[in-house]
């Protein structure tokens, strides 16, 4: 798969299949030291007249200290043959094993964030992290959000990323 930079007024997708039955890898660090997670959660728009994308991370998961010491994080998208690796990234934690390794993705070096993506990846998208805040029980309209999905009360923090560069194969033209 060939990946080349498209202008964000090209990309097409339909992000609620990509996050939601695609699913997406998160990566934060840098390239010497950065770890990945699954996400199928998240949103991509405009906000204060800028492309954004904002990613939520629970502060248990080890990417959080990774995510909340940066200014950058990848998303990354990739074809279904990636299903089972998307599915290790998302059930291991990167306290307990190496998740590249695992999986056998492969880190590629990118332009704008020191960030990596993923040579499998058809989609890159490189974030700047221009905003970030934790969600609060207190904020929250419907009380069943809490008690279904935060027993614990271990809200996302979520960081809104400037979109710097979109790499992606044709399939999203």
């Amino acid at each position: 798969m060939e990946l080349k930079e498209i202008e964000i007024s090209d990309l097409k997708v339909n992000i609620f299949d990509v996050l939601d039955k695609g699913w997406m890898l998160l990566s934060a660090g840098d390239y010497r030291k950065h770890n990945c997670m699954t996400v199928s959660w998240g949103f991509m728009g405009t906000f204060w007249a800028k492309p954004v994308v904002i990613a939520g991370v629970r502060p248990q998961r080890y990417t959080f200290d990774f995510i909340d010491d940066s200014e950058e994080f990848t998303l990354c998208a990739f074809p279904e043959a990636q299903r089972d690796a998307l599915k290790f990234c998302g059930t291991k934690s990167g306290r307990d094993c190496d998740k590249v390794m695992e999986t056998g993705l492969t880190p590629l070096r990118l332009e704008k964030v020191d960030v990596p993506g993923y040579v499998e990846a058809d989609l890159i998208v490189e974030c700047r992290i221009v905003y970030s805040d934790c969600l609060r029980g207190k904020n929250f309209l419907d009380k069943s959000i809490v008690g279904e999905i935060y027993e614990q009360r271990d809200f996302h923090k979520l960081f809104f990323g400037e979109v710097l560069k979109i790499s992606a194969t044709d399939k999203y033209l």
